[in-house]
């Protein structure tokens, strides 16, 4: 059962490496990452420690930009010519007639042609990191990272070369050699980029690697797999133009997803950011029984009138999703009666007791002597401030679930703004993945079912 998927994906894989659009995109994909390095010195936040700083900040995300762009048409073009061209030229029917399902064959179909784009896209981040190692040539006094040209130009060079030399003494697909050949190579020679300085000395290959730079460019590999899903779906119904174009919408939607659907899901508007949190009665305090105190300063002055009294909810997103406390029914709470703020009746959650200016004296409130519960932590630092709980739009939640959101693999911000990606992100990020390319490839069965390819 698994063997046909298995042979229709190793047939598609070489007939994928074979387009010359393959090669020629990744090529095109690393000359645009040499002008980045050329193009890009606006001397933004030199003196910012993460680890793209500064120039390469925008060289990082224009670069980033450039092989997500790259990898969607390379989606279009591929998919078109796995699928769509052999249906049009009723060459497909060859396979469908015989004992293999429609199914096994757009499993196969998608496998060989994202093994041939993820060979492509690694390729296209080797040159980004490559690009990254070098900098942004910021000033006429800047000197040329002369490692970096070496080897870059020497794993396309013997890659082309080789292809090249096959093609003529032995009929070798020039394409195909030169694009596999070009994967180990830039791998191997990004290694060998940071095993010298830019003085030709030798040091560690931790010195200038940069494993969240690395991570996020991975994450983009997932963005790229979904995006060849969307493809395979159009391809059984349309033809290369459309299927393009279908993955061009497809990549603005995902983009714009959020602002255009997303920002109306979560309804709550922010009145302030906190700048700093603690315990006032206790500093062993976790905020987590009735009773607890804690002084909240506040970045600026609350932009809505705060009274004795308000509920107190704080999210570390502004639109107020995730909420950190539950919502709750403070209408009787009085700040000065005991009874109201930790009676048996009393509902558990956080109000204000005390506001003076940008400053806010909170309080846990909720029955004595029973386990807290709504409330998942203490306010931190960033986080922004509401007096009203979170209200979902569930038909703008709907829409906004169905549109891929690509946003979940740009994590470009997290690393400009030195935040440490978590482990727990990136598994959710794949399972999001999986579960999208699961949908748009029982998409491409059901439009694929009723196609007539005789």
């Amino acid at each position: 059962m698994l063997l046909q998927p298995l042979t229709i994906a190793r047939n598609t894989f070489i007939e994928s490496l074979r387009q010359p659009v393959l090669l020629f995109v990744i090529l095109i994909s690393g000359l645009l990452q040499v002008f980045n390095t050329w193009n890009t010195g606006f001397a933004m936040g030199q003196d910012e420690s993460a680890e793209v700083t500064g120039d390469t900040k925008l060289m990082f995300d224009l670069g980033l930009a450039t092989v997500f762009v790259c990898g969607m048409l390379l989606a279009g073009f591929i998919a078109t010519a796995a699928l769509s061209r052999e249906i049009e030229n009723k060459t497909v029917l060859t396979v469908v007639s015989k004992p293999v399902s429609r199914v096994m064959l757009i499993l196969g179909k998608f496998l060989g042609v994202s093994g041939a784009i993820m060979m492509a896209s690694v390729t296209m981040i080797m040159f980004l990191l490559m690009a990254i190692r070098h900098g942004v040539m910021s000033n006429a006094s800047d000197e040329l990272d002369m490692p970096v040209i070496i080897f870059s130009l020497a794993a396309v060079g013997i890659a082309c070369g080789v292809g090249a030399w096959g093609n003529f003494f032995y009929g070798w697909s020039f394409t195909q050699t030169a694009v596999i050949l070009l994967l180990p190579l830039s791998v191997v020679g990004y290694l060998l980029i940071l095993m010298f300085s830019k003085e030709w000395h030798l040091q560690p290959l931790g010195t200038d690697f940069k494993p969240q730079v690395t991570l996020a460019s991975a994450c983009l590999l997932l963005a790229i797999l979904v995006l060849t899903s969307v493809a395979i779906a159009a391809s059984t119904r349309l033809s290369q133009v459309m299927t393009i174009v279908v993955c061009v919408g497809t990549f603005l939607a995902a983009l714009l997803s959020n602002y255009i659907v997303g920002r109306h899901v979560f309804v709550n508007t922010s009145i302030a950011t906190v700048e700093s949190a603690r315990a006032t009665d206790n500093e062993r305090s976790t905020f987590m029984n009735a009773g607890d105190t804690y002084e909240v300063k506040l970045e600026q002055a609350p932009t809505a009138p705060v009274k004795p009294g308000d509920p107190f909810y704080y999210s570390p997103s502004p639109n107020g999703f995730p909420m950190l406390v539950k919502a709750f029914d403070a209408a009787g709470v009085n700040p000065d009666d005991p009874n109201t703020m930790f009676g048996p009746a009393s509902p558990r959650g956080v109000v204000v007791t005390k506001a003076q200016g940008s400053t806010l004296t909170i309080r846990h409130i909720g029955p004595q002597g029973t386990p807290g519960a709504g409330i998942e932590r203490v306010p931190e630092r960033g986080d922004y401030v509401f007096l009203r709980p979170t209200r979902t739009n569930f038909g703008a939640l709907a829409v906004w679930g169905v549109v891929p959101n690509m946003h979940f693999f740009w994590l470009l911000d997290a690393v400009t703004q030195t935040r440490t990606v978590p482990t727990s992100y990136v598994i959710l990020a794949c399972v999001y993945a999986a579960s999208q390319v699961v949908a748009f490839l029982s998409l491409a069965v059901i439009l694929f079912q009723r196609r007539d390819v005789g």
